[in-house]
């Protein structure tokens, strides 16, 4: 156990070296890599579905990857970022890949990168392994998110999906993929594949450039409603959603009519967007069947309501705090409509951080409104903004919030547990990493608390 301990930390310190941890967008080093592993993401070894957008896709693979595995399938399951270890990325049924198996591929691909003079990025190096990964454990399908964009993204290899879903697109990595929407989605098409079936919600503001890109690459493209359900506080922190059609029902609170029958959908997942992410699941599920692919309802049931996906809208109870990784301002936005709807009277303490890349400003604005507690602090990242640099916005701004600024997580979760009270609900946001820190120390550090 030691060894493979000691082995797997080793491959971290590799990976995330400073050779290795950067971003460099195009798709020549990882198909490069990928041709000398005999391509193993190609669609005659791995069916993929592959989901892109800029809110919402990691929720979205999760709850497909849930219901194809109930399904009775084997099913790969490919993310990022991860909140504690590196594993949580590359999944097959619900389960992370061992750290032994992990660091064994990580020490390969590697070696084989530097052999053939191939400067390859983390980001690179990881969709290699869950390709290689995947194809090697016979996995019936997987399902893939992109990282950063679409088009140039190094899961874009991917040359024949069976489809492709596009999720919510707003402002975020301005720099990297353009200050406006239209420029977003311009990138998030670049994953639309000819004539490979693509869904995308009704509202999505990118949707007229995705409509060119299907278009042109003759795909089929297939919208979904934007759903609206009744919700209430509920303590196990279930929802009842619907998709593409809907009617209120006294029992469930909402009721989806598919295939002329009337189905309740339970998904154990919370916040306003992941209804509309169910109904971008629920088509895609439609389209697979129509693919020939066998899915009883029973599978999605189930699926959907054991789905897991941390720090999106996560309540942990015996801190009486919600965990959400909201980042951006639309992000924001959405967690903002669902602490409204689901916790209208509660008065809130918030714990924030954020990395310097995001518009924390724009954020913080969003999110907190008058009488609320800030809690300010950081992450382990080396990119966090300082809670002296956060508290003096808020300050410039007139933020009419009481204000504290914490060192780091430890501190602003002490600071908070002083501070709550039955009337009080708590929301740590602002940033992934802090919220990957945050589980780290309450899972496996308790006594902190």
């Amino acid at each position: 156990m030691i060894n493979k301990t000691i082995s797997y930390k080793k491959a971290i310190d590799i990976l995330t070296s400073q050779g290795k941890f950067y971003i460099n967008l195009g798709l020549d080093r990882v198909k490069a890599l990928l041709d000398l592993y005999d391509n193993p993401e190609k669609k005659d070894k791995i069916k993929c579905i592959h989901v892109a957008g800029t809110n919402g896709k990691g929720s979205t693979c999760a709850m497909l990857a849930s219901v194809l595995t109930h399904a009775g399938y084997k099913t790969g399951l490919y993310t990022s970022p991860h909140l504690v270890d590196y594993t949580e990325r590359v999944k097959i049924n619900g389960k992370d890949i061992s750290k032994e198996d992990f660091a064994d591929l990580i020490f390969d691909i590697i070696k084989t990168a530097e052999e053939n003079n191939i400067h390859a990025t983390e980001f690179e190096i990881l969709t290699v392994l869950a390709f290689i990964y995947f194809q090697k454990e016979g996995v019936d399908f997987a399902v893939i998110e992109t990282g950063l964009g679409g088009r140039l993204d190094a899961t874009n290899v991917i040359e024949n999906s069976l489809l492709s879903i596009i999720t919510t697109i707003d402002l975020d990595h301005v720099d990297r993929l353009g200050d406006i929407i239209e420029k977003i989605a311009f990138e998030k098409a670049g994953i639309i594949k000819p004539n490979v079936p693509v869904i995308i919600s009704k509202d999505n503001k990118g949707l007229e450039i995705i409509k060119e890109k299907a278009f042109e690459l003759g795909s089929d493209l297939i919208l979904t409603n934007v759903i609206l359900s009744e919700r209430s506080e509920r303590e196990d922190l279930k929802t009842i959603v619907a998709a593409d059609s809907y009617a209120p029902n006294a029992a469930s609170g909402l009721v989806a009519e598919n295939d002329n029958k009337n189905i309740d959908y339970e998904v154990n997942l919370k916040g306003a967007w992941q209804e509309k992410n169910l109904s971008l699941v629920l088509k895609a599920i439609e389209i697979l069947r129509q693919q020939g692919i066998i899915i009883p309802e029973i599978a999605v049931k189930e699926g959907l309501q054991n789905v897991s996906w941390p720090a999106r809208f996560q309540y942990i109870k015996e801190l009486n705090m919600i965990l959400d990784g909201a980042h951006n301002p639309g992000a924001a936005r959405l967690l903002r409509e669902s602490l409204d709807a689901y916790y209208p009277d509660k008065e809130r303490i918030w714990i924030y951080s954020s990395i310097s890349t995001k518009n924390y400003e724009e954020v913080m604005e969003i999110l907190f409104r008058h009488g609320d507690m800030v809690i300010l602090t950081r992450s382990n990242s080396g990119a966090a903004v300082s809670p002296k640099i956060l508290k003096s916005k808020l300050v410039q701004k007139n933020m009419p919030c009481k204000i504290y600024a914490t060192k780091n997580i430890k501190e602003s979760i002490n600071l908070y547990l002083e501070l709550i009270t039955n009337k009080n609900i708590g929301i740590m946001a602002g940033s992934l990493y802090s919220a990957g820190d945050f589980l780290f120390q309450y899972n496996v550090q308790k006594l902190y608390f």
